[in-house]
């Protein structure tokens, strides 16, 4: 089997990505928010156009699977109407912004403000991966969330930090959006991206690209606290899906309860000013369930990069998966549906699986070619 193809970007709304059962489309809804509407909308887009599920992704964004090229114009002409397609493939692909979804409205603010500058001429060229994130604190929620450049708390104020380096630049609030756009502009200006069009701020920061003094600091950010579970919190209530899959039926449930719904990095939804929740059988309430403690990416045959069939496995895994652990199967090296350490890791190569423990889905195997089968017996106590 070949290497997975990295592509270097990610999908989007006006730029679909072809995959193993049809186009993918992503909707980045503005700020991270559905109102009860647009929910509505959106799982009857799910269910006459595409697979009738929408995906909460690890960018707090949402996905719709199968959609067929013929149907994809009724796509992009329903998420219009509902308010959902934001400018064109360009200036939409470079939204790429994560705010703390339970923050007091700071992170809105400042994420509007994202959206704004990066609309300039200069931001263009920035790779579809480069990313943002704004997590203000006081304690931070989005410490292990993937982004090039951040905005968060330090001591009583905020910093900017480029990813891969460990402190930022202690700045006044209405400093930190210009600074980050900075910044942003010398990742640029500096070489950080290749003649592929790819580049990451850790990645340019390791390679020895020295950041001016202006771009960076010795303020520590504040403690991270982890993410929220599902189950009520103190101003809403956080569900969540199998491995972030809300099928048309959930989605319509939860319009039902909530007048707003907020997409979050955690693969969950966030319903601010919801204390109770009905139960539904395609939604998580409880943080003990066990298939919390296990992630899967669409595996084969929806995805062409892998080679093994991931989520009917993982369901049965879930189960046996020890309270406070996390694994992961992973249907190729890719590792798209959690790309980081797990304390079990299975990746699929040839139709078999290679298991890593612990590690992350490219870390050298412990064993290789299991089946199932073999997993199956690995995993009973």
């Amino acid at each position: 089997m070949s290497a997975p193809e990295i592509k270097g970007w990610c999908p989007g709304a006006w730029r679909p990505m072809r995959s193993g059962d049809g186009l993918v489309v992503r909707v980045r809804p503005h700020l991270a928010r559905l109102d009860a509407d647009q929910a509505r909308g959106l799982a009857d887009v799910a269910e006459a156009l595409g697979s009738g599920v929408v995906e909460v992704t690890a960018r707090a964004n949402l996905q719709l699977r199968g959609v067929t090229e013929s149907g994809f114009p009724q796509v992009i002409d329903r998420l219009d109407a509902l308010g959902l397609l934001p400018g064109d493939a360009e200036s939409e692909a470079r939204r790429n912004v994560i705010l703390d979804p339970l923050d007091n409205g700071r992170a809105e603010r400042m994420a509007e403000a994202l959206y704004l500058g990066l609309e300039a001429a200069r931001f263009a060229a920035l790779p579809g991966k480069f990313g943002f994130v704004v997590d203000p604190g006081p304690l931070r929620r989005l410490d292990g969330i993937s982004g090039d450049i951040r905005i968060e708390a330090a001591g009583d104020g905020l910093i900017v930090r480029a990813d891969g380096c460990a402190t930022g630049r202690l700045v006044a609030a209405e400093q930190a959006v210009p600074l980050a756009l900075d910044l942003a502009a010398w990742f640029l200006d500096s070489g950080g991206v290749g003649r592929d069009g790819r580049g990451r701020m850790a990645r340019h920061i390791a390679a020895g690209a020295d950041l001016p003094d202006l771009l960076s600091g010795n303020a520590i950010p504040n403690d991270s606290v982890p993410a929220p579970a599902p189950g009520p919190l103190a101003s809403g209530f956080c569900v969540a899906a199998p491995f972030g899959l809300f099928t048309a039926k959930a989605l319509r449930h939860l319009a039902g309860h909530a007048g707003q719904l907020c997409v979050t990095p955690f693969r969950m939804l966030y319903l601010p000013g919801v204390s109770a929740l009905d139960a539904h059988a395609d939604l998580v309430t409880d943080p003990r369930d066990p298939i919390r403690r296990i992630e899967a990416c669409t595996g084969a045959p929806g995805c062409p990069q892998a080679s093994v069939a991931t989520r009917d496995l993982a369901r049965a895994l879930a189960p046996h998966v020890p309270d406070g652990q996390r694994w992961h199967v992973s249907g190729c090296a890719k590792g798209c549906a959690f790309p980081r350490f797990a304390d079990r890791t299975l990746v699929g190569r040839d139709g078999a699986f290679d298991l890593v423990m612990p590690g992350a889905p490219w870390d050298e195997p412990h064993r290789r070619g299991l089946t199932p089968s073999d997993i199956n017996e690995l995993s009973r106590p």
